[in-house]
């Protein structure tokens, strides 16, 4: 899993442990582990919703100050599903 970068120390230090995705289809699974150094990121949930369900306290819960700017980030390239992934970070 990639982060912006000024999100991954927040994911470091548990702050931060979801992440709304918006892709053709999901590019993470449940149990998957993925490098964040000096340790990994491991999936527990992904959730697919529509955008309209993306709100406020999800985008806070990611990192974000609200909605509008986690879209921001989040939208990019052709993708229109949208992912609510659920994650823990280890060492």
């Amino acid at each position: 899993m990639q982060f912006a970068a000024r999100l991954r120390e927040a994911v470091r230090s548990g702050g931060v442990t979801t992440s709304i995705r918006i892709c053709k289809s999901p590019r993470v699974k449940v149990g998957g582990r993925y490098a964040l150094s000096p340790g990994w990121v491991e999936v527990t949930s992904v959730l697919e919703l529509g955008l309209a369900d993306v709100t406020d306290d999800m985008a806070r819960e990611s990192g974000f100050a609200n909605r509008v700017d986690l879209l921001r980030t989040a939208r990019h390239g052709a993708g229109q599903r949208v992912f609510f992934v659920r994650f823990r970070y280890s060492e």
